[in-house]
């Protein structure tokens, strides 16, 4: 009992932890509200890093992700896609509201520009800019590519790798990584080679790491997916990745 306690005890701490150097940030798409949340670094002419939050809105893993990225001297932006009142109880409704997203995609990039602005007003350097997302929003990650949105460089991982079959291939000038589970069974080959197909036709600098004995959310401690070792070699790619874009 002790021991439970003892545990619960520092789960808590650990959020008030987060909740203390997070700072919520409230703005808007007209009447629609959104609440985003900044690193406390916020204001000090820095590289940004957005992020874009898995399908049921901001979680444990995306807040976790902005306090490792403000260690690493970067502002980070949790970004607030689906709005207030809007965030999803269950993995139904998650998957409602998201599917809603991908299929308007054009609302999603809109969603994404507002959080982006957002993270520029918070002092992050406008030239020095990255999105990185998880699950629904690796898939947005690649829709800020797509938009063809003033970011240096943007990160899917464990993303969503298919776009509809009647959009056309584009140019792609921000530079990619994608992180992929070799074992996620929402991603098909067949997305795979149509996303190496749109990169290579828009001329894009992209590289594509799988990760071996690893299903959809391997990155997520909460997950039963969860490959702590992958999970680690995933966050070094990343943070290389960016020192590389920020250099």
């Amino acid at each position: 009992m002790r021991n439970i306690l003892c545990l619960a005890v520092a789960i808590l701490a650990g959020f008030t932890t987060i909740a203390q150097q997070l700072k919520p940030v409230r703005y808007s798409d007209g009447a629609q509200q959104l609440a985003g949340m900044v690193t406390n670094n916020a204001g000090k002419k820095l590289p940004g890093v957005l992020i874009l939050p898995a399908w049921k809105g901001p979680d444990e893993e995306a807040k976790a992700a902005a306090l490792a990225l403000a260690k690493q001297g970067y502002i980070a932006f949790v970004a607030d896609i689906y709005g207030v009142g809007n965030i999803p109880s269950d993995n139904a409704a998650a998957s409602k509201i998201a599917g809603q997203y991908k299929q308007d995609y054009k609302a999603y990039q809109h969603r994404i520009l507002l959080a982006l602005e957002q993270l520029k007003k918070e002092g992050a350097l406008p030239d020095k800019i990255a999105v990185i997302g998880y699950c629904f929003g690796g898939s947005g990650a690649l829709e800020a590519a797509r938009a063809g949105f003033p970011v240096v460089g943007i990160v899917s991982i464990h993303g969503g790798l298919a776009k509809s079959a009647d959009r056309e291939n584009a140019a792609l000038s921000t530079k990619i990584l994608i992180e992929n589970p070799a074992d996620d069974q929402s991603v098909q080959p067949e997305d795979l080679h149509k996303l190496v197909t749109e990169m290579n036709d828009g001329k894009a600098d992209w590289q594509i790491i799988t990760y071996a004995h690893s299903k959809h959310t391997f990155t997520d401690p909460k997950s039963p997916d969860y490959n702590a070792v992958m999970a680690k070699r995933a966050w070094q790619h990343t943070l290389m990745f960016l020192k590389e874009l920020f250099q």
